[in-house]
């Protein structure tokens, strides 16, 4: 029988994309969230035979809720910079402490491979080209600092027993059955698409690393199959290029035969800038991420321009989360069943509060 595989996260934007592939590979899934953001990702797999879908906040996993599995892979977390930055406290919570509880949890109910979802964001500002894994790590909001420290944990656990590896995602674009126009290549396509206009923070000097989310799920099937000690207590880059913001919304623009206007923003509001090396991944694999920018470019503009994909307020982690906070901050330690009204879930089972709801909102 196949192995079974425990995601967390799994109604996220790259867990509901993963789950799918997984279930294709013909793995048997654990799929763990509290889907605050809506159980709609995984609507069209929900019934598969070998899927057990499991409400939980990560917070509160234990070693029972992994039993029987023979890997996990997380990538539940608080995604990104400013849905971190919103409440700190609550971030570490989940993004530190939080998932340092899911490995902990892992590691005593005998599971033998661990695969943990970090960002590229660790690296920071002010270091040179096609930074290696060994480069050192300068995070600069909440959401990479925790990051690194739970990466850090994670990779402290490995052993023989226990096959630790961390992914140090590129920024990721491109569909999910849980959009997201929050990340720079959807949210400048959605905004050409609606607006005609791109808007650029900061001078577009600045550097990025991307993937496509099929890419990142590519990138995870392979190394669940890689042998042992290819793996084991490693960190990977996991992207296929780097682009500055700039060339991003040029790329757009053509996309759009130049119809679109640029716009630049406050040029002191975005200070990330690093410019990453993926040859290690590509190495131990025999291949890597093959999606370019402007495939994902094209998908998501036409699945706009069709209706396939719709804009909702859920496509926003931090608008969503602030909103929340804003308009109803008694939720914060309600139960989920009180905030209904505001999610899109037709059904809520899991109890928790809303801080540990949104740790398992899957947002990568």
């Amino acid at each position: 029988m196949r192995e079974k595989i425990a995601v967390t996260g799994s109604g996220g934007y790259i867990g509901s994309v993963l789950i799918r592939d997984l279930l294709k590979s013909g793995y048997r899934v654990r799929a763990i969230d509290t889907f605050f953001f809506g159980d709609e990702p995984l609507a069209r797999c929900a019934r598969h035979p070998r899927l057990e879908i499991l409400k939980r906040d990560i917070r509160s996993l234990t070693p029972s809720d992994l039993e029987s599995c023979d890997a996990v892979i997380d990538v539940a977390a608080l995604s990104n910079d400013p849905s971190g930055d919103l409440d700190p406290t609550l971030t570490k919570s989940i993004n530190e402490t939080g998932r340092i509880r899911v490995v902990t949890a892992a590691k005593r109910a005998g599971v033998r491979k661990y695969l943990f979802a970090s960002s590229c964001a660790v690296y920071g500002a002010g270091q040179d080209m096609f930074l290696a894994e060994n480069a050192p790590l300068r995070p600069l909001t909440i959401y990479a600092q925790t990051c690194a420290r739970a990466e850090e944990a994670v990779l402290a656990l490995n052993d023989r027993h226990f096959a630790t590896t961390a992914l140090r995602n590129a920024t990721v674009f491109g569909l999910s059955p849980r959009m997201r126009f929050d990340l720079v290549v959807n949210q400048m396509t959605l905004d050409a698409t609606k607006h005609r206009r791109i808007s650029i923070g900061g001078d577009g000097s600045q550097w990025r690393p991307f993937v496509h989310v099929r890419d990142v799920a590519k990138v995870v099937l392979g190394l669940l199959r890689a042998p042992r000690p290819d793996v084991a207590g490693e960190v990977f880059n996991v992207g296929w290029d780097n682009r500055q913001i700039l060339d991003v919304a040029l790329a757009i623009k053509d996309r759009f035969a130049g119809e679109c206007a640029v716009e630049f923003l406050d040029t002191r509001n975005d200070k990330r800038d690093y410019h990453v090396d993926f040859s290690k991944i590509r190495n131990v694999l025999h291949g890597g991420p093959e999606k370019t920018i402007e495939h994902g470019i094209a998908e998501v503009a036409a699945a706009l321009g069709s209706g396939r994909v719709v804009e909702t307020p859920t496509c926003y982690t931090v608008k969503w989360y602030a909103r929340l906070m804003q308009e109803a901050p008694h939720l914060l330690r309600a139960p989920v069943e009180e905030v209904q009204a505001l999610t899109p879930m037709k059904e809520v089972t899991a109890r928790a509060p809303l801080g540990a709801v949104v740790a398992n909102a899957g947002l990568r």
